[in-house]
């Protein structure tokens, strides 16, 4: 009997989830595009719209009982990286964030769901904005299928704190990278 051994993926490659069939896209810009100005953040200087883009997933694995949605600039001058969004507690039938679902305050958001707080201090959707004239940054757009119908975590969770609740319920996951820059 011939067996697979499946070591730790760096980011951006397959997870076992994702080999399998579970994807996640978005109809407003490819896997390995640019991200376009209307989702850049407005404030430290950006002057975009700061609305979240819509995202679609399909092929969860089985025994999904909801769903959380991370984005993540890697490339950020912080030493640990910026979160950009966090949702949690999609419920396992959606499978899909509408355009803007990150407004703050979550009125955009599917029933049941909600944002916790990223590193902008804010539960929303806070957009790309990478310091002028860095090379482009990579954004890691991820849903995760979770073995739990709700993640419990403090409403002034830190992204820290909400990433490792997510990390530890997780069935599997789905990921692409867009990449934005300022000149």
């Amino acid at each position: 009997m011939k067996h697979t051994v499946l070591a730790a993926a760096p980011v951006g490659t397959a997870t076992l989830a994702q080999a399998t069939g579970f994807q996640l896209t978005s109809p407003d810009f490819k896997a390995g595009g640019m991200i376009p100005k209307s989702f850049e953040f407005n404030g430290f200087g950006c002057s975009g719209e700061n609305k979240s883009p819509a995202l679609q997933w399909s092929g969860a694995p089985k025994g999904t009982k909801s769903f959380a949605v991370t984005v993540y600039d890697p490339d950020a001058p912080t030493g640990s990286g910026w979160w950009h969004w966090m949702v949690i507690n999609i419920p396992a039938d959606i499978t899909e964030l509408k355009p803007d679902a990150g407004a703050v305050g979550g009125a955009n958001l599917p029933k049941g769901a909600s944002h916790a707080r990223i590193d902008y201090g804010v539960a929303g959707w806070g957009g790309v904005c990478p310091p002028q004239g860095d090379k482009p940054h990579r954004y890691i757009f991820t849903v995760h299928a979770l073995k739990v119908d709700q993640l419990d975590v403090p409403a002034d969770a830190t992204a820290a704190l909400t990433g490792f609740t997510i990390n530890g319920n997780s069935l599997g996951k789905a990921s692409f990278t867009a990449k934005y820059g300022r000149k």
